[in-house]
């Protein structure tokens, strides 16, 4: 089955949350990828509407 969009902010939210509870650097860092990772999964899988400042968004006089 295909995470959503849900399942991977809390993914990323908790892998963040762990990598703040004082483990060792690798195991940490390695958490913190992770967490990069779901969020870029999250930015390329389900794109939402063009942010405000984006190329896309920005209106030409």
């Amino acid at each position: 089955m295909t995470p959503t969009i849900n399942d991977l902010k809390d993914q990323a939210d908790r892998a963040e949350r762990l990598a703040r509870t004082g483990m060792d650097p690798v195991t940490a860092e390695r958490l913190r990828a992770y967490a990069e990772e779901c969020r870029n999964r999250i930015a390329t899988d389900y794109p939402g509407p063009p942010r405000a400042g984006s190329p896309v968004c920005q209106v030409s006089h």
